[in-house]
């Protein structure tokens, strides 16, 4: 009773805090004099046709004459919202906005949530297209799987400006980089260690090509709904096959027998004590499913006293937070220029996160920066800038 009172109590306040005063959590302000009717004749007419006329002379002076190098969308048709499920564009909105007041406290980055009414593939990826040069870069958010793969594809092939689609990119970011501190923590090496990612969505499959970028290669096993992922299965489509394993396995107990790393991007309680207790020594086990992870912190620790545990909530000890990776990578993206995010800048990114932990401060409960950590945008910013290709 007491958690279900905490819980409504939780709301209420939600609500309150969205609606009263000015409803919503971002507004528009402007950021040149306009108290004055010479504020006005620069602002707008006359004098507004002297940088539209140069920007038609000169494409690119667009950043030096518009907000568009400090704009980002973030963009969703509502169809995946985290937590949420498929609830759709208008309902998405509350989400959108707060992922834009995030872009802005975080990292000085202006942002517009945009929300689409479609869930095809082609008409969101003509809608996205037509109003891009608006923006100096695009966040996608929100997408269910596997439309997000082609829509993603699609446009980082037929845009200039860097886009990502976070749900995918900045939780693999994230993870990889607790990888790489839990990895110094349990004294493993990653090209030795045996992996389990259950869950085959948007980010599992990201996170899973991701640690194949860290050195994890032939250990990896992902686990679906209906188990193993195997190379004996016809019901899996071209995502999954490309992590499909040839080992004789179909549950997820089988695949999670001494392995040393559990990713868990799927629901609540998928994973087991009597699961864990078969794991390696110093198991590293990320439960990421919100809000309930795949298995309860309590549950985890009792279980094995030896584990090194991260969890998606903020009141458990390592938080892995895509707040610590978004704001940084755009702002790199933006202020460098860039006409793509990639593979290198997200190792960058996740080196740089994993960095920012000092090895005095490295420890079981410690493997990741707080998500209110102010050097993190700058880390991330600054090693996305020197990985962007002129």
């Amino acid at each position: 009773m007491r958690e279900m009172n905490t819980k409504t109590q939780l709301d209420d306040a939600a609500l309150r805090y969205h609606s009263e005063g000015h409803p919503g959590k971002i507004g528009i302000v402007p950021t040149k004099p306009y108290h004055t009717q010479y504020d006005l004749s620069l602002a707008y007419s006359p004098g507004v046709a002297a940088p539209s006329l140069a920007i038609a002379e000169e494409p690119d002076d667009v950043y030096k004459y518009t907000g568009k190098g400090n704009l980002v969308a973030v963009i969703s048709n509502g169809t995946a919202v985290l937590g949420l499920g498929n609830i759709g564009p208008l309902a998405a909105k509350p989400v959108m906005e707060g992922k834009s007041m995030l872009f802005k406290t975080y990292a000085g980055i202006d942002a517009f949530d945009i929300e689409v009414d479609t869930t095809d593939p082609e008409e969101f990826i003509r809608t996205v297209k037509a109003i891009a040069p608006t923006f100096g870069g695009i966040n996608l958010e929100d997408i269910k799987a596997p439309e997000c793969f082609e829509i993603e594809t699609r446009l980082r092939e037929e845009l200039d400006i860097p886009l990502m689609h976070d749900d995918q990119h900045g939780t693999a970011i994230i993870s990889s980089a607790a990888l790489l501190n839990g990895a110094k923590i349990a004294g493993k090496e990653l090209d030795k260690m045996r992996v389990v990612v259950n869950g085959a969505g948007a980010a599992a499959i990201a996170c899973a090509r991701l640690f194949v970028e860290l050195g994890i290669r032939e250990n990896m096993v992902l686990c679906d709904s209906h188990g193993a992922v195997t190379v004996y299965r016809e019901d899996i489509n071209p995502m999954k096959r490309e992590f499909a394993t040839t080992r004789r396995i179909t549950t997820l107990a089988e695949a999670l027998h001494d392995a040393d790393v559990f990713l868990g991007v799927s629901k609540a309680d998928t994973l087991t004590p009597e699961m864990l207790r078969t794991m390696s020594g110093n198991p590293i086990v990320m439960a990421l499913a919100n809000p309930d992870p795949e298995i309860a912190y309590d549950t985890a620790m009792l279980s094995r006293p030896d584990i090194i545990f991260a969890t998606g909530r903020s009141d458990y000890p390592n938080q892995v937070n895509n707040v610590l990776i978004f704001p940084g990578i755009f702002r790199g993206a933006l202020e460098g220029r860039a006409t793509a995010i990639t593979e290198e800048m997200k190792l960058a990114a996740a080196n740089a996160i994993a960095a920012l932990v000092d090895d005095s401060e490295l420890s079981d409960e410690n493997i990741l920066p707080a998500a209110f950590d102010p050097r993190v945008a700058d880390a991330v910013s600054k090693a996305v800038k020197e990985h962007i290709k002129k």
